[in-house]
């Protein structure tokens, strides 16, 4: 049961966040605090408490939030973000974490890690090794959770952004899989719902208590998630995706 959840205002520098779907444009700034708006009006019908924090301009990809940092039940582990323009932004969560958590845990160089790459499973994280999170900064975060009785597994990724870009974790057993993930044998004993090719994007959710939130514009994931039996918020994202982000992104959830 999530109680709290961080979220930051996107900046006007949102517009220079990295992508790698050049094709799809420059986000509408003013379209982006509709959505971020909206966004945070569905945190907020799940029953969670939302701080949000001021923008900061000199990091475009700063509203992306989950990736500075790791929240679990008993501590929070602050990040190394692998990306060299977003280097800076995980000091900027400490304090607000703080205010959460006595327990306070760090990536140390030369790991890098990013909360994208980490998708909790109960009292077990999966981690994924990708372009922005090494095996340095892995098994960092595996050794932190072993030490509060938890454990974590490392997963080889190939073709995603991160972990999260292809898997969504809904409880109850069901995780919401696509592309590269789909017949990996770590996720064999879930309950799966495959996410159609032409909606890869929308692998993208998140569980937040009774509710699963799912990015507009993708009427086959949405149907198979209600068809599984989960209540869906449909969360409007496409200024995000612009810039690589997706609706777990946006938001540190615990």
């Amino acid at each position: 049961m999530f109680k709290n959840a961080i979220v930051r205002r996107p900046g006007h520098s949102l517009v220079n966040g990295i992508t790698s779907a050049p094709e799809l444009g420059k986000p509408d700034y003013g379209l982006a605090i509709k959505q971020h708006d909206a966004y945070i009006a569905a945190l907020k019908s799940c029953g969670v408490e939302v701080t949000v924090l001021e923008t900061d301009e000199r990091f475009p990809d700063s509203c992306f939030v989950e990736d500075v940092a790791v929240c679990t039940k008993k501590f929070a582990m602050i990040a190394k973000p692998g990306a060299s323009s977003r280097r800076g932004e995980e000091k900027e969560i400490i304090e607000v974490i703080k205010k959460f958590y006595n327990n306070l845990e760090y990536i140390k160089e030369p790991g890098t890690l990013e909360g994208g790459d980490v998708m909790m499973v109960g009292d077990h994280f999966y981690i994924g090794l990708s372009k922005r999170t090494n095996r340095e900064g892995a098994e960092q975060l595996i050794e932190v959770l072993e030490k509060y009785g938890m454990s974590g597994s490392i997963v080889e990724i190939s073709e995603m952004l991160h972990l999260k870009s292809g898997l969504a974790y809904l409880e109850d057993d069901v995780l919401l899989v696509t592309g590269e993930f789909i017949n990996i044998l770590e996720f064999k004993k879930f309950n799966k719902i495959m996410i159609d090719e032409e909606e890869i994007y929308s692998a993208n959710c998140i569980r937040v208590n009774d509710y699963v939130l799912v990015p507009a514009g993708y009427p086959k994931t949405k149907e198979k998630i209600k068809a599984a039996g989960f209540k869906v918020i449909v969360v409007d994202t496409s200024e995000y995706r612009k810039v690589n982000g997706g609706l777990s992104c946006l938001s540190l959830r615990f």
